[in-house]
C-alpha cells in the first residue's frame, strides 16, 4: 500500500464518506487528515458527528479540517433532490419520492455530491447492504464510457505476494464479454499498485482438458482479451495451481502467454471468486483491501460492513489516487 498512500499524499482530493456518523469512519477520517491523504467530507448530522468526535477523542475540527454535510439543513437540498429526480424520473420515482430518498439515504447524497463535482471521490458501504449501495452507484454515478457493467476486484497482500481476485461481489455468472471487460479494468487497477498485471483465467479445465460451459466461456474470454488487449500478459483457461506456478503450467502447455506466477486471478463466477477470496483471507494471514469497484464513471467504492479503520484508510488512499488519475486524463483531453 505504500506507493498508493504516497501518491495520494502528493495531491489530496475531496473525499466524501456517506456514513459520516459512524465511529470507524470518523477514526479513519482522522488518520486520513493526519497522513495528508484527503480532505474528508462527512455526510451526517453535525451534532451527532461533533459529539462522537469528542467521545472518541479525535482532533479534527469541523469546518476547518473536515466538512460536514447535513442535507436537511443544507441550502443545496432542493438542487439535490431535483438532480436525483432528473436521473430517476423515468424509473417510477416521483418528485415526492425523490425528496424522501435524498432526505433519508446518505449514500444517495454522497453520490449526488460526487456527480455534481462537489467531491472528487466517494466511499460508502460501512452500514447497509452492499447491493443497495452498488445500485445507488449504478443509478447516480453510472458506468464509465464503453463499460457494460460494474464488477469488483478484491486484493490480498500475502507473505507470498500480492494477489487480486475478480469478481467477488457483483456478477453472479459473468459471460465471456463480462470476463474480458473485468480483466482489462482490473489490470488497469493492478498497475496503480506499481505491479505488472499477470492475468490467469481460472477453471476446472486446464488448457482444454474439459469442455464444460464455464471452461468454454473462459476460453472465449481469453480470445476476446487477446484481440482487445494484446499487450496484456494473460492466459487460460487453467487450474489455480497452474496459474501460480510456471513449473506446473509447463507440464500442461509448452508455450504460454503468461510468464511466472499470475497475480490477477479471474474466476468463472461469483461463487468461486468469493469462496477463494475468503479462504485465502483467513489461511493466508495477510492484509486485505477492497472490494475495489471496477467500471464506475467516477472514483467511488462500496466497502463491506466488516471493514476495519485501517481498511478504510487504505481504501481512501486508493480512491484518491483514482481521482488523481481521472483528473489528469480529463486535463489531457
Amino acid at each position: 500500500m505504500k506507493p498508493i498512500i504516497e501518491q495520494a499524499m502528493a495531491q489530496p482530493k475531496r473525499l466524501v464518506y456517506a456514513e459520516g456518523e459512524e465511529r470507524r469512519v470518523l477514526q479513519a477520517a482522522q488518520q486520513v487528515i493526519d497522513e495528508g491523504i484527503a480532505f474528508p467530507i462527512l455526510v451526517g448530522r453535525a451534532n451527532i458527528i461533533e459529539k462522537r468526535i469528542k467521545e472518541i477523542g479525535l482532533r479534527m475540527r469541523p469546518g476547518k479540517d473536515v466538512e460536514i454535510c447535513n442535507i436537511l439543513q443544507d441550502p443545496r437540498f432542493r438542487d439535490y433532490w431535483t438532480h436525483y429526480h432528473d436521473i430517476m424520473c423515468r424509473r417510477g420515482v416521483t418528485p415526492r419520492a425523490a425528496k424522501k430518498t435524498v432526505r433519508s439515504d446518505n449514500s444517495v447524497v454522497a453520490a449526488i455530491m460526487l456527480q455534481r463535482g462537489e467531491a472528487d471521490a466517494m466511499l460508502c458501504g460501512v452500514i447497509g447492504s452492499f447491493r443497495n449501495h452498488q445500485e445507488i452507484v449504478r443509478d447516480v454515478i453510472g458506468h464509465a464510457p464503453n463499460v457494460h457493467d460494474l464488477s469488483t476486484m478484491s486484493t490480498l497482500i500475502l507473505p507470498s505476494g500480492t494477489f487480486f481476485i475478480c469478481d467477488t461481489h457483483i456478477t453472479p455468472d459473468p459471460n465471456a464479454e463480462d470476463i474480458a471487460e473485468m480483466a482489462m479494468l482490473a489490470a488497469s487497477e493492478v498497475s496503480k499498485f506499481g505491479l505488472r498485471p499477470k492475468v490467469a483465467l481460472l477453471s476446472r479445465s486446464n488448457f482444454g482438458s474439459h469442455d464444460s460451459a464455464d471452461a468454454v466461456k473462459m476460453r472465449e474470454a481469453l480470445r476476446l482479451l487477446r484481440s482487445r488487449a494484446p499487450e496484456l500478459e494473460a492466459d487460460g483457461e487453467m487450474h489455480a495451481d497452474a496459474a501460480l506456478s510456471e513449473e506446473i503450467r509447463n507440464f500442461a502447455i509448452s508455450k504460454s502467454y503468461l510468464s511466472g506466477a499470475a497475480n490477477l486471478l479471474i474466476m468463472p463466477n461469483i461463487e468461486a471468486a468469493n469462496i477463494a477470496y475468503n479462504l485465502l483471507k483467513i489461511l493466508g494471514g495477510g492484509v486485505t483491501l477492497g472490494p475495489i469497484l471496477l467500471g464506475a464513471a467516477k472514483p467511488v467504492h462500496v466497502v463491506t460492513q466488516a471493514i476495519t479503520v485501517r481498511g478504510l484508510v487504505n481504501m481512501s488512499a486508493l480512491t484518491v489516487v483514482q481521482a488523481q488519475v481521472k483528473e489528469a486524463a480529463e486535463e489531457a483531453v
